[in-house]
């Protein structure tokens, strides 16, 4: 039996482990942090998650799709707040397609307690990865206690997240590129805790956004009727984090810009300060792979900001890919280790770019007429011609079409867009068939 390291014990770490026990490999899985089923979970920089199509597919493939739906809130689309507390809502897709809210450490937790459920893996904790030698696939790890431990493997995966000890490793190999990129944006978190009789103090089954051009906070679901907000926020500023430094400042601000949530958000400005202000940043590197020794899988290789709720959709297609790739090509570890590499590069690179153009749809065009007008026209063109037009949106939160592949499509679809919403009469003419045609013309125009 071939022996596998996984380090990290996160998301996407734990659900590679599942995949990997389930072909017959022995797993060993190493984590920094505490384990996760044993410590209470504190609220502050976590972010809820949304569950998606690709990531459901990683789900079922590992077996464990109807554990994690029992903690999982569907949401069908955003609520949009105003400056005026006037509410709007946009659907996600079509019938009954939705999003579906998930802590981050309920799932985790969850992935984790799946994964001993086999015999043929072993979880250890509080193990910090100091090193690597790649010549032997020895790694070597330092517990609390300053204690050293030294594991050989057949082959290693790096699962252990955007500042990975493996891929530091790896970029001191020869021609390996790396880049980091830092928003000038930051974001804290808020628990906007539930009513006295537990219920949710909004509708619990949509997104809420209060978009506010240069920034905005949202609102995800929880099973005990809490909120999870976070807001997104910059640096420096006129408005910002280093602009609101007494309680006072953050509860003038949050009561003249995001009204109704203020009035029902208690003892804001505590929560404000108690919780950390946390970075974000996009990580790209490759390749992915050391020739058939090192797979780098999840944030380690692809880093992304959270503004298409994709991060965790990307790191658990990675693993459904790499099962499906292994399913194909066997133990033949040096093409399966190459290909993986090559095929999912673009598509790393091709959603972060989406989630970077996202947040300005999100924080800002959502509250836009012409913006949504714009998806009105989409969506009926999709309605009439699914097999022609397909929005972006939907090719990325509800399709398997690979995301490099969504981003041209959506570049293109852009271009067309741009010139229909360029007419004098489009608010007149949106629903004429002169437009419908002017649409599927420039579709075959461009092949």
């Amino acid at each position: 039996m071939q022996k596998v390291v996984v380090v990290g014990a996160g998301l996407v770490g734990s659900l590679q482990a599942i995949l990997l026990a389930k072909k017959g490999f022995e797993v060993e899985v190493y984590e920094r942090r505490p384990d996760l089923r044993k410590v209470e979970l504190k609220g502050g920089r976590s972010i809820n998650l949304a569950l998606s199509t690709r990531g459901w597919k990683a789900l079922k493939l590992a077996g464990v799709e109807k554990q994690i739906e029992e903690i999982t809130i569907p949401m069908y689309g955003r609520r949009m707040h105003d400056e005026n507390g006037n509410l709007s809502f946009q659907p996600y897709g079509k019938d009954d397609q939705a999003i579906y809210s998930v802590s981050r450490g309920d799932l985790n937790k969850r992935l984790l307690l799946e994964a001993t459920e086999y015999d043929n893996v072993s979880f250890f904790f509080d193990q910090k990865c100091n090193d690597l030698n790649l010549e032997t696939n020895t790694l070597e790890f330092e517990d609390k206690e300053g204690n050293i431990k030294k594991v050989k493997a057949d082959r290693i995966f790096g699962t252990d997240g955007a500042f990975s000890a493996v891929r530091t490793r790896l970029m001191k190999t020869d021609r390996f590129n790396y880049s980091q990129q830092y928003l000038t944006h930051g974001y804290k978190e808020l628990l906007l805790p539930a009513n006295e009789d537990g219920t949710h103090k909004l509708d619990k089954n949509a997104l809420h956004i209060w978009p506010r051009g240069k920034f905005m906070l949202i609102a995800l679901p929880n099973e005990d009727g809490s909120y999870t907000c976070t807001l997104f926020f910059p640096y420096d500023g006129e408005y910002s984090f280093n602009s609101l430094q007494s309680k006072d400042q953050v509860e003038g601000f949050f009561k003249k810009t995001f009204p109704d949530f203020y009035d029902i958000m208690p003892n804001l400005a505590d929560e404000y300060f108690e919780n950390p202000t946390s970075s974000l940043v996009i990580i790209r590197c490759e390749p992915w792979n050391y020739e058939d020794k090192v797979l780098l899988m999840g944030d380690s290789s692809h880093a992304i900001v959270p503004f298409y709720g994709q991060g965790m959709n990307a790191g658990f297609e990675d693993c459904s890919v790499f099962s499906e790739m292994y399913d194909e090509l066997g133990s033949d570890w040096h093409k399966l280790f190459d290909e993986f590499s090559k095929q999912r590069k673009p598509d790393g690179d091709a959603i972060a770019q989406l989630a970077l153009d996202n947040y300005i749809e999100m924080r800002d065009l959502v509250g836009d007429e012409m913006f949504l007008l714009r998806k009105k026209i989409e969506n009926k063109i999709y309605e009439k011609h699914p097999d022609k037009w397909m929005p972006l949106y939907s090719q990325v939160t509800f399709s398997h079409i690979r995301y490099s592949e969504a981003y041209e499509t959506g570049q293109k679809q852009k271009r067309i867009m741009d010139k229909v919403m360029d007419r004098d009469d489009i608010k007149e003419k949106w629903d004429s068939d002169e437009v419908e045609n002017e649409i599927l013309e420039a579709l075959n125009d461009a092949g």
